[in-house]
């Protein structure tokens, strides 16, 4: 990879006949402009022919410690006028902050050996004294006597509580021969009373007594587990100051030139501690590269390298968004007073759309949802579904939301209009009454047949909205599917979720574990087309009122 001014690289294709884009790209969500592409594909023709470094994407079979990397190109403009790119990795590469033609971290926490030298050095002796606290055999002896305590006096206290009961019943009968003969029963009974009473005090004293004898041995456990409680306490500090301390060097620039770090950016967010890793991505490096060197961004692409990922949805060669979790408050800063692409997230895709009623009764009605519309209000664009079928029901008590449809995803989608409808139709779709077929339009083929994909999955709190599968904290999720046919390289399937998660058709599609072939048009997992091929094709359920089995079918426009 030739190049001047240490990261700068030139064109190697004639890329004089392009145009260059009027405004910078929404990193966010984005089509990578023509220049990103001819960019990549020079970076991932030097990725794949250089001999200087090493790093195991795992494109080659071996899957030991494989994993890919999220790399970057920023096309730039020189103060001279000349064209060119940057480039970059996300975290390290090969083991490596720097590595030749590509820009430095903007903060290299490894390149001073001193500073991170004291604090380093006085948790590293906390860890060994917490280390030697917990090898502490004297806490493990407390803890062993309390356990075996507690479980002496559970039995001793459950003992006598048995014996109070048979005696109780011995001093009823004798009671009740007493009165039986009454002559001369006023000893026997005054000496039961005593015995009921001394029972009673026997029982209080024994749970005093095991009281006592826990809680002595509470405290010293307490005692013994103060002082680790204390270094423990004193670690964290020490660790969160040192954080701070970190995040105060990552210092960002923008282009009007001002500078605020990692600590300044996210104090305003709603959780202001940094993620892990913020500030190690490529857009931010590539950004900051290119403002402390007087090169003018012209549009920015992140594309995937390698194996992909056990949980998350990367595809070799795929171009992807910047993150949000991470990426997005600092770009927030980097790209002010820059001229962006618009949000698409904040234009209205369904104005102009109608939505198609299927069936309408008084307990329920069947819509056929349009793609790139709304199911329920969101963040930004309020108009949906419900909000048009509120504006046309204003008398009705619902319409009662019971399922929802991907944004991109049109099909069948039925509303309650009274809270009785609503009642029994929920509890269809909790008790899976309800059943739903879905057709799709993989990007791939696949092998013919029918099958159970089970993926667990779970959001992507880096990435927000998109989804991840997560065997730990992941929430069961099911999807049948059949294969129908192929065609033009596109594998046609139905798919029949048992499950309602996020994105759960989209992700068990894309994922490696799953079909490993995205469903045409995703925008989310795969790449973007004139819209996402799946439809709900087909939804049954017993009617709230008369109970009688309704089948409703529309077939998709693809």
């Amino acid at each position: 990879m030739s190049h001047t001014n240490r990261c700068f690289t030139p064109f190697q294709a004639d890329v004089s006949a392009i145009a260059l884009p009027d405004r910078f790209t929404f990193p966010f969500c984005y089509e990578p402009h023509p220049l990103c592409v001819i960019a990549a594909e020079e970076l991932q023709h030097h990725i794949s022919t250089q001999q200087a470094w090493s790093h195991p994407f795992g494109l080659d079979g071996d899957e030991t410690g494989a994993h890919g990397k999220m790399f970057g190109v920023l096309v730039v403009k020189t103060p001279t006028g000349a064209l060119g790119y940057l480039s970059a990795f996300s975290g390290q590469l090969a083991e490596q902050n720097h590595l030749p033609g590509f820009v430095p971290p903007v903060f290299d926490r490894f390149a001073d050996d001193a500073f991170f030298r004291t604090e380093a050095n006085q948790i590293a002796a906390i860890n060994q004294q917490v280390r030697v606290l917990k090898q502490n055999t004297q806490a493990d002896e407390l803890r062993s006597r309390l356990a075996e305590s507690q479980q002496q006096a559970d039995a001793e206290i459950e003992a006598l509580r048995l014996r109070m009961i048979d005696t109780r019943a011995e001093r009823k009968q004798l009671r009740a021969d007493a009165d039986a003969h009454s002559n001369d029963s006023a000893p026997l009974l005054e000496r039961l009373a005593k015995e009921s009473v001394a029972e009673k005090n026997q029982l209080k004293q024994l749970k005093l007594r095991w009281e006592q004898r826990i809680r002595t041995l509470k405290d010293d456990l307490a005692a013994q587990n103060a002082e680790l409680h204390a270094l423990q306490e004193q670690r964290k500090q020490l660790s969160a100051a040192l954080q701070k301390k970190l995040f105060g060097q990552y210092r960002f620039l923008n282009q009007r030139g001002e500078v605020q770090s990692l600590n300044d950016i996210f104090s305003l967010a709603a959780n202001p501690i940094p993620p892990a890793g913020s500030g190690e991505c490529a857009a931010p490096k590539l950004l900051q590269y290119a403002f402390t060197h007087q090169l003018t961004p012209i549009a920015m692409a992140e594309f995937w390298w390698g194996r992909s990922p056990k949980s998350e949805i990367r595809q070799h060669k795929k171009f992807y968004p910047a993150c949000q979790n991470k990426c997005h408050p600092i770009l927030g800063h980097m790209l002010s007073g820059m001229t962006l692409d618009d949000n698409p997230l904040l234009n209205n895709p369904a104005e102009g759309q109608e939505i198609e009623i299927v069936y309408q009764d008084e307990a329920i009605v069947v819509i056929n949802k349009p793609a790139e519309f709304l199911s329920v209000p969101g963040v930004n664009v309020k108009d949906s579904t419900l909000t048009r079928l509120e504006q046309q029901f204003p008398e009705v008590e619902g319409p009662f939301v019971l399922h929802r449809l991907d944004m991109s995803t049109s099909g069948l989608l039925v509303f309650a209009l009274t809270r009785r409808a609503n009642k029994s139709l929920q509890k269809q779709f909790i008790t899976r009454g309800v059943e739903k077929r879905y057709v799709a339009l993989l990007s791939g083929e696949i092998a013919h047949g029918e099958g159970c994909i089970t993926l667990p999955l779970r959001p992507d709190l880096d990435d927000r909205p998109r989804q991840m599968v997560c065997f730990e904290h992941g929430k069961a999720a099911e999807t049948y599917w059949q294969t129908i046919g192929t065609e033009q390289g596109r594998t046609r399937v139905y798919l029949f979720p048992k499950t309602g998660r996020t994105h759960q058709l989209r992700v068990h599609c894309a994922h490696a574990q799953g079909f490993n072939t995205p469903i045409w048009g995703d925008d989310l997992y795969g790449e973007k087309a004139n819209r996402l091929h799946l439809h709900a094709e087909s939804l049954s359920f017993d009617h709230p009122y008369t109970k009688q089995r309704m089948t409703f079918q529309v077939d998709p426009d693809f």
